[in-house]
């Protein structure tokens, strides 16, 4: 609906653009070479150039982060470009018409990670002095209220582990992904980018790489160990592994890295095989990871340790499914409840 109305030819390709190899005031980048349109203002493809970078050398952020932020700002350049604004001279005013716009045909959830990427774009413009404010900094977010994550019982995770089909090489291996997804509580992005060398079987440790490069160490419990050992021994060793990817764990068939998307459809697929119609994603094995660790007596700060949350407050979201079930406990078993 958004690409209907905005044409995005305008933007990069109709415009004449003016090399600049520096520009005075402002931060460089060895070898960057700027495009300005004919009126001398920064065109909306530079900007974003300049800002992926900053995310990455920087910010150290993640690359589903950065182009996560990236679309983000590329949706506003469409709007942007229908009004003839540059990122240097769009106003509070144009912001939040574009918000506004959104806000018809987005949910609330994703207008507020949209916002979010908005602030984090226009800080970045202040800092190298492109602009002297950030347009996006008193637009109001949408409430989205706190969403309870879906979870999986242990019996529908054992449900999905006997639907694989073991006689088949990648049974063997998806095996290992859904017992490492629910034994670690990783992200699927750490998932599919563990390596070998950061497994630690004898100290019963892996390394995890997670958000932003932070690294943790999170246990690695004895049956999960024992599926990621077949894997690697009855079905890895014998693929013809491409170059680059020696180190990887889990590979495709080809011999490469698996995507996320490819561990979504393995999930999808073996929760239909399973009869489990909740809606669910790699991450619900994340969730189902820390509800059960809190549900049979865990620390709050030892979940967030291994989930890798940077804020407490993330992790606490755990606390109203467990709640839950301690109300069930106490209405089964309580005396005063039979009455």
């Amino acid at each position: 609906m958004m690409g209907n109305r905005f044409n995005m030819s305008r933007l990069f390709f109709c415009q004449k653009f003016t090399y600049v190899p520096s520009v005075a005031g402002k931060r460089d980048f060895p070898g960057n070479v700027y495009f300005y349109d004919k009126l001398g203002s920064m065109q909306w493809a530079t900007a974003i150039q300049l800002f992926d970078r900053y995310l990455r050398l920087e910010r150290a952020a993640s690359q589903n982060t950065r182009d996560a932020y990236v679309r983000d700002v590329e949706k506003l350049a469409q709007f942007a470009a229908e009004h003839g604004w540059s990122p240097e001279n769009i106003p509070a005013e144009g912001v939040q018409r574009f918000v506004y716009d959104i806000s018809k045909i987005l949910q609330a959830r994703t207008q507020s990670r949209i916002i979010s990427g908005l602030r984090a774009f226009f800080d970045y413009m202040v800092l190298d002095n492109y602009r002297k404010d950030n347009p996006a900094a008193k637009v109001e977010s949408p409430k989205t209220g706190r969403k309870i994550p879906e979870v999986l019982s242990v019996e529908e995770i054992d449900r999905m582990i006997e639907a694989i089909d073991l006689s088949h090489p990648q049974g063997e291996r998806n095996r290992a992904i859904i017992e490492t997804l629910y034994g670690c509580g990783l992200r699927v992005s750490e998932l599919v980018g563990l390596r070998i060398s950061d497994l630690f079987p004898d100290e019963g440790f892996i390394r995890v790489i997670g958000k932003g490069d932070k690294q943790r160490f999170v246990p690695l419990n004895a049956q999960n160990m024992k599926y990621i050992r077949l894997y690697v021994e009855q079905v890895r060793s014998k693929q013809k592994i491409q170059k680059g990817y020696e180190d990887i764990l889990f590979l495709n068939r080809r011999g490469r890295q698996m995507t996320r998307h490819m561990v979504y459809h393995i999930i999808k697929e073996l929760a239909g095989i399973a009869g489990i119609r909740k809606n669910i994603s790699p991450h619900t094995f994340r969730h189902s990871f820390a509800t059960h660790l809190l549900e049979n007596g865990a620390g709050l700060r030892a979940i967030q340790e291994m989930l890798g949350h940077e804020s407490i407050t993330t992790t606490e979201i755990y606390m109203h499914l467990d709640k839950k079930h301690l109300g069930e406990v106490v209405r089964k078993y309580h005396p005063r409840s039979f009455y």
